[in-house]
């Protein structure tokens, strides 16, 4: 591990708001014998997303900010599906909002983000980071499913399909986590792929489309 602690330190924190959620929602569903889908869910997501994604960009690891720049607006979308979004300070929403490219335009105008770099980064080879970018893709496929579900439904739902995609790309972001030696990557999926499995058999039991 070549990175400052602090970085480190940056994703285990969005990690552990990724695995809170999980651990909610799972405990909910549990409780009602269904899969449930609350407002907290969305939050925890969307405060998780925003520190991964400056983790990624501190990493220089492409694969990592490309998952969380496609599903960040997804989660916005699914908070304001459920009424919630509005509810925030606007100040907030308005940072929320335009934070992914304020990142972007920092890095860029003071050198620091190279398209490039990020495509060539020698502790990634080639080989690896279109694994990791595969799986990111296709477990940021579970959020389009789900936001075309929720959309078609006018209600934030998480169907079978959601999780079926989830633990498909959890396992291969596993895999990758493991080859690129990347700790937080690795913990905070590990306990996820259990989750993926209970929900999906909770799903079976509720959703035959």
């Amino acid at each position: 591990m070549h990175s400052p602690w602090w970085i480190y330190t940056v994703g285990f924190l969005a990690q552990l708001m990724f695995s809170g959620r999980l651990v909610l929602q799972w405990l909910l569903s549990e409780k009602q014998k269904k899969v449930l889908t609350p407002s907290t869910f969305w939050w925890f997501s969307l405060g998780a997303s925003f520190l991964l994604f400056v983790y990624g960009y501190l990493r220089e690891d492409f694969a990592i900010m490309l998952g969380q720049a496609l599903t960040y607006f997804i989660y916005i979308r699914n908070l304001q599906l459920q009424g919630q979004w509005s509810k925030s300070p606007k100040i907030a929403r308005i940072f929320l909002l335009i934070f992914p490219v304020l990142i972007v335009i920092y890095g860029y105008n003071n050198g620091d983000y190279d398209i490039e770099k990020l495509f060539q980064n020698e502790a990634i080879p080639l080989w690896l980071l279109l694994l990791g970018t595969v799986a990111q893709i296709i477990f940021t496929l579970r959020f389009i499913y789900q936001w075309i579900y929720s959309e078609r439904k006018k209600k934030s739902s998480l169907p079978l399909g959601f999780w079926m995609l989830s633990l498909a790309g959890g396992l291969l972001i596993l895999t990758y986590a493991i080859l690129r030696k990347d700790p937080v990557l690795f913990v905070g999926h590990l306990m996820g792929v259990f989750i993926y499995i209970r929900n999906i058999k909770l799903s079976f039991g509720i959703d035959k489309s």
